[in-house]
């Protein structure tokens, strides 16, 4: 009963005093959802964008002479050079570059968060589209030129489409880890769903209910995710079948 009438008391004062559920939990959530969506769609602009240079650079340099094997070339080595220092650098320390030296004289805490995120999401959906591109047969191309569409438009129209469906289950993967990794948010004051429970711990001075409520929250939009992510795959293989 002691136990029964403590954690009662708990969840009075995380959630339902002063409106706690709503100004910290449910605000911070959204502002979650806002950085993750955001940082999503500019990763993968950005991975593809770089997928398609990098993999024209490997399969078409050979053909491309003069100024454009040239732009080829510097294109890639600066696609390169990208991937290297991204994924060579931690989460944080961006977080922290983007915020107080980039943004330094706006202060914008969402926009610093989702362009961050989204640059150090485009690396690795870089890799994973790039990935599968190769995994697209070579007949595939040579089939979109004999019918006399350029490379870009081959690429957009024929090899691409084909690409996302090899590699959804890892895009799927890279927007889960996007999603939990949000959470570093708190290191620049942005009040998303980490924030808010800490908000709500140093006013409690009780971490048990704050904490194992987010992690709990984030379980739950991550099975969610999954399941849906599942359900997708079987009807992209459904529709393969017809």
């Amino acid at each position: 009963m002691e136990f029964i009438r403590w954690l009662q008391d708990q969840c009075y004062q995380t959630f339902i005093q002063d409106d706690r559920w709503k100004i910290y939990f449910l605000k911070g959530l959204g502002t979650t959802f806002e950085i993750t969506i955001g940082a999503l769609i500019l990763g993968v602009v950005i991975g593809i964008i770089i997928a398609v240079v990098r993999s024209a650079y490997d399969s078409q340099r050979r053909h491309w002479k003069g100024v454009g094997g040239i732009l080829l070339g510097l294109g890639n080595l600066i696609c390169k050079l990208y991937l290297t220092v991204i994924r060579g650098t931690p989460s944080t320390v961006q977080l922290l570059i983007m915020y107080f030296i980039i943004f330094g004289s706006s202060q914008n805490m969402l926009a610093a968060a989702i362009i961050s995120f989204g640059v150090n999401s485009g690396a690795y959906v870089a890799e994973i589209v790039r990935s599968g591109i190769m995994s697209i047969p070579k007949g595939q191309m040579e089939a979109g030129r004999s019918l006399g569409l350029n490379y870009a438009t081959t690429m957009r129209c024929v090899i691409i489409p084909q690409a996302i469906k090899n590699i959804l289950p890892a895009l799927g993967n890279e927007l889960i880890t996007l999603i939990k990794e949000t959470s570093i948010c708190t290191v620049i004051g942005l009040m998303d769903l980490t924030k808010g429970a800490m908000i709500v711990q140093s006013r409690t001075y009780a971490p048990w209910v704050p904490y194992l409520s987010i992690a709990l929250i984030y379980l739950v939009i991550v099975l969610i995710l999954t399941k849906l992510l599942g359900i997708f795959e079987r009807r992209l293989r459904e529709s393969d079948r017809r």
